[in-house]
């Protein structure tokens, strides 16, 4: 039986098409069965077969040969189709496995921060220094040990007090053995060493004061009190007016009857500033009879704004005093512009500041002995110690001191923590609950037009004024910052002004970390305080604050002042 016989018997249509397409080539006489199967899979068709194979039996028709490469492309067909979608499942199945991988390890990092964001809190809250230097080892276990005593205080504290307090306790840790920068103690602007002090020169005439007389009621505290009164004597020159000494108004906050003559020289204050403005004790006769309030003499703060320029009194509050003959000032807190502002009238204002308000005796020798005992009773009082406490006292302490003595620095630290200014300030501190119900009592009695603003108004949250750096820094914060600038544990540090609110157990942050601070308390004994007692603004006067905004040389001195 010929091959030709029988696929002319044999109809396929697959094979009559691929013969069709082989009309135009030679058919080779006989197929290389030893070609690669690379060489086929590389054709872009396979050649059909002419005959059977050498080694397929004879006895097979070419319709079963057709049937048998039919039923070999099928099942090749199915498996490749098998192998493509086992294939693609595989690939699925990797990118599942991918995924899932990866979403497990992004979990396993989420949870080793989280754990060790955990551990870290712990560890600021209950332990200071963990691997230092060996040299600081016992330091940091010290350190570590006073700020566990301070959690144990009645009123508990809680975000960020604990944290504060373990980085500062860290920071003076790490610079326990550490030198101070050389330029500490220096003054950071070079020719402020060259500066002199020119507020006692005058080159104009006496004011005459024949426009009336001017009275101030001054509020607030001893700082408060004193800028009103050199405003006072500023606004009375301005206006060619007359002043009348000078009255405090009672606080319930400071809870203090002081009046000017219990706190300042008060001929040495009338005598001082004759060559400036007239001054007077009291009003005369004629006018101590009049209903000041009634008449529409009384100015108060709500009738002044903030820091106003001199021109506005020359508009609105001289036609005043030359109607009524007298205009009195009730609060008068800030009400006079720094700038700009005539140089002669700011000379006068530094004028009234550093020379005209001396304290009266008492105070003055008070403060010598803390001086004397900041100093360590050595034999050099500071530069400005004169204009503080007066030539007499200087003298005094000069002839009390110990010769061979070093003077001692120290640092003098207002914290400004006091009760008064935390409230007002509508910051949270720590305490919680308490703290706040505490605050906003004291807020109704003391600050009723804030309270009444936080009902009409949306005020700004206490974490707000926090991240804007509006709220006055506790003494945590205080050391930190302290630590920062380069203050070492060794420091002598005397923290001036009234009770910080929270008593001595939110002191203890400064003194457990500062063993070298002091107070008032600590230096004075109870006798020497007690012609103070009940009075916070004679008492306070014992923190010392310089300033002289008309100087041209200030000499440098041992006294440090920082105030926040």
């Amino acid at each position: 039986m010929s091959l030709t016989s029988n696929t002319n018997n044999f109809h396929n249509p697959v094979l009559e098409s691929k013969q069709d397409q082989h009309d135009t080539s030679r058919i080779p006489d006989r197929v290389d069965l030893r070609e690669s199967p690379r060489s086929r899979q590389g054709s872009p068709c396979q050649s059909p077969r002419l005959g059977p194979s050498r080694f397929m039996n004879g006895e097979k028709s070419g319709a079963s040969f057709v049937g048998a490469q039919l039923l070999r492309k099928l099942w090749g067909g199915r498996k490749k189709q098998s192998k493509k979608v086992k294939r693609k499942g595989g690939k699925v199945w990797y990118q599942k496995k991918r995924v899932k991988g990866l979403v497990v390890v992004i979990a396993l990092v989420g949870l080793f921060f989280l754990v060790n964001w955990f551990m870290l809190l712990r560890l600021q809250d209950h332990r200071v220094g963990l691997h230092n230097e060996s040299s600081r080892n016992s330091s940091s276990v010290s350190v570590q040990g006073k700020v566990k005593k301070l959690s144990k205080r009645k009123r508990k504290y809680n975000g960020i007090y604990g944290r504060m307090l373990a980085l500062a306790a860290h920071a003076l840790a790490e610079g326990q053995n550490k030198r101070e920068p050389k330029d500490l103690w220096q003054e950071p602007v070079i020719p402020a060493s060259a500066w002199r002090p020119c507020a006692d020169q005058r080159n104009w005439e006496p004011s005459d004061g024949k426009n009336g007389y001017i009275m101030v009621t001054a509020n607030g505290g001893m700082n408060q009190q004193r800028v009103a009164v050199c405003n006072a004597v500023v606004v009375a020159r301005l206006l060619n007016a007359t002043l009348v000494v000078p009255k405090f108004m009672y606080s319930s906050v400071w809870k203090d009857v002081s009046q000017f003559s219990d706190i300042y020289q008060e001929e040495h204050f009338i005598n001082y500033l004759t060559p400036d403005i007239q001054i007077v004790k009291e009003l005369p006769g004629e006018l101590k009879s009049l209903d000041l309030e009634a008449i529409g003499s009384f100015v108060t703060d709500v009738d002044i704004r903030k820091e106003s320029k001199p021109s506005f009194y020359v508009k609105n509050i001289l036609p005043v005093l030359l109607q009524k003959r007298v205009v009195h000032f009730v609060g008068f807190g800030n009400r006079l512009a720094f700038d700009p502002i005539p140089f002669q009238l700011q000379r006068l204002r530094c004028r009234c500041n550093f020379h005209a308000l001396k304290f009266v005796l008492k105070i003055q020798e008070t403060a010598a002995l803390l001086l004397e005992r900041l100093h360590r009773h050595a034999a050099q009082p500071g530069t400005l110690d004169h204009y503080l406490v007066g030539p007499r006292t200087v003298s005094a302490m000069i002839a009390r001191s110990n010769h061979t003595a070093k003077a001692s620095r120290y640092l003098a630290l207002h914290l400004r923590f006091e009760i008064d200014m935390v409230a007002h300030s509508l910051c949270e501190f720590g305490g919680g609950e308490e703290e706040r119900k505490e605050l906003e009592a004291y807020r109704q009695i003391h600050f009723p037009a804030l309270t009444g603003l936080k009902t009409t108004e949306k005020l700004p949250s206490p974490a707000m004024l926090r991240s804007e750096g509006l709220c006055p820094l506790t003494p945590e914060e205080a050391v930190l910052m302290l630590a920062a600038l380069g203050f070492n544990r060794k420091t002598h540090i005397y923290v001036a002004g009234a009770q910080i609110y929270g008593g001595t157990a939110r002191l203890a942050a400064l003194t457990s970390l500062y063993s070298n601070l002091v107070t008032k308390e600590n230096l004075l004994s109870s006798k020497e305080l007690e012609p103070f007692m009940n009075f916070s603004s004679q008492v306070t006067l014992t923190k010392f604050r310089f300033y002289d905004c008309c100087i041209d040389e200030l000499v440098p001195v041992q006294l440090f002042l920082i105030e926040i």
